[in-house]
């Protein structure tokens, strides 16, 4: 409900507010004795099969991949719920993906012959990537709308990271653009490609439709620490999450806040570290000016204490423009 408040309302004073509901609530009342006299003798067994689904996993030779009674049933069992949906909340029409018609069209026929009433059945095609396979499927690809398990910034790099032919499509299905605008952008876009002002676009009205426009500044401002030139007080404005999700790839090491509190010298505090392998090479890289602390370029003289600590744990090392090293100190 927390995630679906971002898109419908649930203030049951207004009109025709929305409504989430659980199966189980009816589901657990019903007599399985009941239920198949009442509700499993409108659906033969002749139409049950007809459904794509049931085809497809009835046509396999391997009997183990076959259909148990349980899932069969699940067919009878979801247009039960929109009977009950139809006769409890006047819920007239159920949505959902293709692979679902069978069994909304089920239900449709369900209510049909037990009241005679009217429902309508709406899928839309599965969402499929540009190499054909779904959309967030993979274990990586996942984009999920709880910040908690996709942050606002890998929400914000995923759009920016899509291939153009997987915009030219996303744009059309998750903005609110017309088609007259939608036709202006991806020929703009076409002109200059290098430029992923498409997936700039995305990028930007997805994560304020799901997260919310402070969340798109924080991502913003993130993506520039990692890939731009940023400062220290940069990395002051982000949060814990966002700032692991930036360096979650980055090696890492621990210190004892104790060591801290006795103020070490840069050379010994990398040397301490263990990210460079001698000394010689930690003076080489500090006199080339190749070292830099919480994005802050350091020399000999620098000296480390508390104050550095990033959300009052990290220090973040820095070699030239691409190696990054975390340090938590404990």
């Amino acid at each position: 409900k927390n995630q679906l408040s971002k898109f419908l309302d649930f203030d049951e004073n207004k009109s025709n507010s929305a409504i989430i509901v659980n199966n189980y609530d009816w589901n657990s009342k019903l007599k399985i004795i009941d239920f198949f006299r009442d509700f499993g003798k409108l659906l033969t067994v002749n139409y049950m099969m007809s459904k794509d689904s049931v085809k497809k996993r009835l046509s396999t030779t391997d009997v183990s991949d076959g259909m148990s009674f349980t899932e069969f049933t699940y067919q009878l069992f979801q247009a039960y719920d929109f009977y009950y949906l139809i006769e409890n909340y006047n819920c007239t029409i159920q949505m959902g993906g293709s692979v679902q018609w069978g069994n909304i069209t089920s239900g449709v026929e369900l209510i049909r012959k037990k009241n005679g009433k009217k429902a309508f059945a709406l899928t839309c095609p599965l969402i499929t990537k540009s190499d054909g396979s779904k959309f967030g499927k993979t274990e990586d690809g996942n984009i999920w709308l709880d910040k908690e398990k996709t942050s606002p910034y890998k929400f914000y790099q995923y759009w920016l990271n899509i291939s153009d032919q997987d915009a030219f499509k996303y744009i059309k299905i998750f903005t609110f653009y017309s088609v007259k605008e939608i036709t202006k952008i991806i020929n703009e876009h076409k002109k200059e490609p290098h430029l992923r002002s498409i997936q700039k676009l995305i990028a930007n009205d997805l994560t304020i439709l799901v997260h919310s426009k402070q969340d798109l500044e924080k991502a913003k401002l993130a993506s520039q620490i990692l890939f731009g030139n940023s400062t220290s007080k940069d990395l002051e404005k982000i949060d814990e999450k966002t700032f692991l999700d930036l360096f979650s790839g980055v090696a890492q090491t621990k210190i004892k806040v104790e060591y801290l509190n006795k103020n070490p010298s840069i050379s010994d505090f990398l040397y301490e570290t263990k990210f460079f392998s001698s000394k010689s090479e930690i003076n080489r890289a500090i006199k080339q000016n190749s070292i830099s602390i919480n994005k802050v370029k350091v020399n000999f003289e620098y000296m480390l204490d508390r104050s550095l600590l990033i959300c009052q744990k990290y220090i973040l090392v820095q070699r030239g423009k691409k190696n990054y090293y975390l340090v938590l100190v404990e």
